[in-house]
């Protein structure tokens, strides 16, 4: 009893948040890493797109059963333990000999923040019961993670100039240490469902499926869609894929329910999650190839040139939450898609030798209008799901939004290695592709949700 009361619901907080910034912070930080890891290992383009969606892939394919694995063994000791695998494969990374070990301890990193992110949350609601306090520390603990997600770029750049590209990954273990020993000294015991299992079939053929999608879609750009691996890749992906809907279909506790789909908000929600991330995360992927091999940055001035777009992201959201409010979350959901389908389009026409404004312009339109689309995405989703199916439909979500940023590194990679000697033209391919996805957003959020009779306005019945 004495000890319980030795515990601080803030210092939990912190924790969660130091964990969850760390993990938000890795997704884009590596980006502007991207030159100096190539030069260090002697590797192409189709390498770097592994060191950046093994950590993605890995995070995606386990963050379902993750929370089941909380759930069952407590959230305090999931988030600990999740938090310590993280760090521990952080010092791989930055001690990784090769670009193989760097692509194995980047895995690992992604299941470490697999464990953490479903974890935290259930961290914050156990040591803030009071419904207003709670909101409030779930704000922060979202707010400095968006914070974390745009100031990736600049950190990362300022980082490697100073120590070199494993100070990106070394910088995790002060954060990791102290977050553990915050999260032992002060996180609550959450209650533990000894009936919630973990669906090991489901989870398998997931981690099956993805893994053969992103290794048809990376090589693709290195062997050709026709070469016998790749093609192998794809009809692994379609065979184990469709096990996995038989699977969940018949499993009594699945991973994932199938019986979210026909819940118009969920199913919108995450189509548009999976596009928005595809061409956010692709983006980064190519434009720090861009500015680092075309324009000669250094990362520093990498991590510069990617600060408009970044900086707006908090601005953006918390002009989304207020659009919401007031108008419902179809305006900000269609808005923003419209927003970033005409900065992709316009990028089309950048060439090495473009002026500033021309690449910073449709940037900072994409940035603003990503930033603006998500939080709408959410309070659709939280809106029209069953309080009791929350959780799960929340991981839903953040998993597709995973898989589309994985696929949008993936596509954008390829499309560049596949551009015969000319990356800039793949790049405009790329984003012409992503302005066409983005399209393909609006008219689901439009017609999605207004053929299901949904209401634009939050609250309205379901």
């Amino acid at each position: 009893m004495h000890r319980q009361s030795t515990r601080s619901p803030r210092l939990a907080l912190v924790a969660a948040s130091l964990g969850f910034v760390i993990i938000c912070l890795d997704v884009t930080v590596v980006n502007v890493a991207l030159g100096r890891i190539q030069q260090s290992f002697s590797v192409g383009p189709t390498e770097l797109e592994w060191v950046l969606n093994a950590y993605t892939l890995a995070f995606a394919a386990l963050l379902l059963s993750a929370g089941a694995l909380g759930d069952q063994l407590g959230a305090r000791r999931v988030f600990a333990g999740g938090f310590a695998v993280f760090t521990l494969a952080s010092v791989a990374c930055g001690l990784a000999p090769s670009a193989v070990a760097l692509v194995a301890a980047r895995t690992v990193q992604g299941v470490g923040a697999a464990l953490c992110v479903p974890s935290s949350l259930s961290l914050l609601s156990a040591a803030f019961p009071d419904s207003l306090a709670r909101a409030k520390a779930v704000s922060i603990w979202a707010g400095t993670a968006a914070l974390a997600l745009g100031a990736g770029p600049l950190v990362g750049g300022l980082l490697i100039d100073r120590f070199g590209w494993p100070g990106i990954f070394l910088i995790n273990v002060p954060f990791g240490v102290t977050g553990i020993w915050l999260t032992l000294a002060h996180a609550p015991d959450t209650l533990r469902t000894a009936t919630r299992r973990i669906d090991l079939a489901g989870q398998t053929l997931a981690v099956i499926s993805l893994a053969a999608l992103m290794f048809a879609v990376v090589e693709s750009g290195r062997l050709g869609w026709g070469s016998p691996a790749v093609i192998t890749g794809i009809v692994c992906f379609v065979a184990s894929a469709a096990l996995f809907v038989l699977v969940e279909a018949w499993q009594r506790e699945p991973m994932l329910p199938l019986s979210l789909f026909q819940i118009p908000a969920v199913s919108v929600s995450s189509a548009i999650g999976l596009s928005l991330n595809f061409g956010y995360y692709g983006l980064m992927f190519a434009m720090s190839l861009f500015f680092q091999h075309e324009r000669g940055y250094t990362p520093l001035e990498t991590g510069l040139a990617f600060l408009p777009m970044t900086a707006v992201v908090t601005v953006a959201n918390l002009a989304s939450g207020a659009l919401t409010s007031r108008f419902g979350y179809r305006l900000p959901m269609v808005a923003g898609q419209v927003l970033a389908a005409g900065g992709f389009l316009s990028l089309e026409v950048i060439e090495v030798n473009s002026s500033y404004l021309t690449i910073t312009a449709p940037l900072l339109a994409i940035g603003v209008g990503v930033a603006l689309a998500v939080p709408s995405i959410n309070t659709a989703l939280l809106d029209h799901v069953d309080p009791r199916s929350v959780g799960i439909a929340s991981g839903l979500l953040n998993t597709a939004r995973q898989i589309g940023g994985a696929l949008g590194v993936g596509v954008f990679g390829s499309l560049i290695t596949g551009a015969a000697g000319n990356p800039v033209n793949g790049l405009h391919t790329a984003v012409i592709l992503a302005g066409v996805v983005m399209v393909a957003g609006i008219v689901i959020a439009i017609s999605g949700l207004k053929a299901a009779g949904l209401p634009a306005r939050p609250g309205g019945a379901c």
